[in-house]
């Protein structure tokens, strides 16, 4: 199977790569040249912009194209169109934060969708990249009609996680000492391998599976608490989780990472049913834990992790936490 990449050599583009390639897929990648560009020497790199430079695309044929990078609707419109006579199947990746309201949990794949004022925005902030995403959607299957699969993407995680989202905690925990655990320790969280990710693509890619998908998981409910606990364990029991009331960490304006407030519960509460039917599947959650921290291993010494508080922050929220408790305002999370 011959599968053009757009993007390619970041976290999930340079996963699928690698999987696509063990797979024995030939590969070409399209891409401007400047992330990893050493990357998969042994594939076809074409170089080029998808916004203006679509020339190297011009001529070719591919079973499947697999678009990891798509932000901007008029872009994708530009890509899909451009590619609608050269391809098969066009796999756009997407985002949970396409639908509207992301305050209720179960939310699946005929929920509302988000929306823009000014559909003609093309910059892209927190409060635009669903309805963004909702858009570049649109204009992927108005281009090629009934061979599009849209994968609504929640947390990626695992080997090569540019954002440490994810990363922060069996790092953090695995360092020991007392660790800031952002409560209710019972709301639910959600995150899918990229390694997973890849191989429902790849399944999806190979018979040519059309529509739209929510691909999140596990396929159980997950706590913080199951997921802080198994990073502890995984770290022999090094660490001392203090759990903290939502209130205190939104009015302490820290960034938890995989943390979200009651109003976004839905976010991490996504009915995925529909894509584990269509085949996808899960490794066990410690091996994830464990891929992430050995590959956070070969990064520098001195690397800075992109998400969390840093230590001084940490201590310092976890002495402000504990008088408040002295002043008798502890709630019951936090000795739970």
């Amino acid at each position: 199977m011959k599968i053009l990449v757009l993007g390619g050599t970041r976290f999930l583009g340079r996963t699928l790569v690698e999987i696509a390639l063990a797979k024995g897929y030939e590969i070409t990648l399209f891409n401007r040249g400047k992330t990893n560009p050493d990357l998969f020497p042994e594939v076809e790199h074409l170089k080029g912009d998808r916004e203006g430079d679509l020339n190297p695309l011009r001529g070719r044929k591919w079973d499947a194209v697999v678009d990891t990078c798509g932000y901007v609707p008029r872009i994708v419109k530009k890509s899909a169109e451009g590619l609608a006579g050269s391809v098969e199947h066009y796999t756009f990746i997407s985002s949970i934060n396409a639908y509207a309201d992301l305050s209720k949990p179960g939310i699946d794949e005929n929920f509302p969708l988000a929306t823009l004022d000014d559909p003609s925005v093309e910059e892209v902030t927190g409060e635009t990249y669903g309805p963004l995403k909702v858009l570049c959607e649109k204009e992927a299957e108005r281009a090629i009609p009934d061979r599009v699969l849209v994968l609504r993407c929640g947390l990626i995680v695992g080997p090569y996680d540019p954002s440490d989202r994810f990363t922060y905690w069996p790092v953090r925990i695995s360092e020991g000492g007392e660790v800031l655990a952002p409560g209710p320790s019972e709301r639910q969280i959600q995150f899918v391998d990229v390694r997973d990710l890849v191989e429902f693509i790849l399944h999806m890619v190979k018979e040519r599976v059309g529509g739209t998908f929510n691909a999140t998981g596990p396929a159980y409910r997950l706590t913080m608490r199951d997921f802080l606990e198994e990073c502890n364990e995984l770290s022999g029991r090094a660490a001392r989780l203090t759990w903290v009331s939502e209130r205190f960490v939104i009015e302490s304006d820290v960034q938890m990472p995989g943390w979200v407030p009651e109003g976004w519960v839905g976010m991490f509460a996504v009915n995925c049913n529909r894509a584990i039917a269509a085949g996808l599947s899960f490794r066990p959650f410690a091996a994830t834990l464990q891929d992430t921290l050995d590959w956070h291993a070969t990064r520098p010494a001195d690397y800075v992790l992109n998400a969390g508080p840093d230590q001084r922050s940490e201590k310092k929220l976890l002495h402000i936490w504990h008088q408040q408790g002295k002043d008798g305002r502890q709630t019951d999370e936090s000795r739970s």
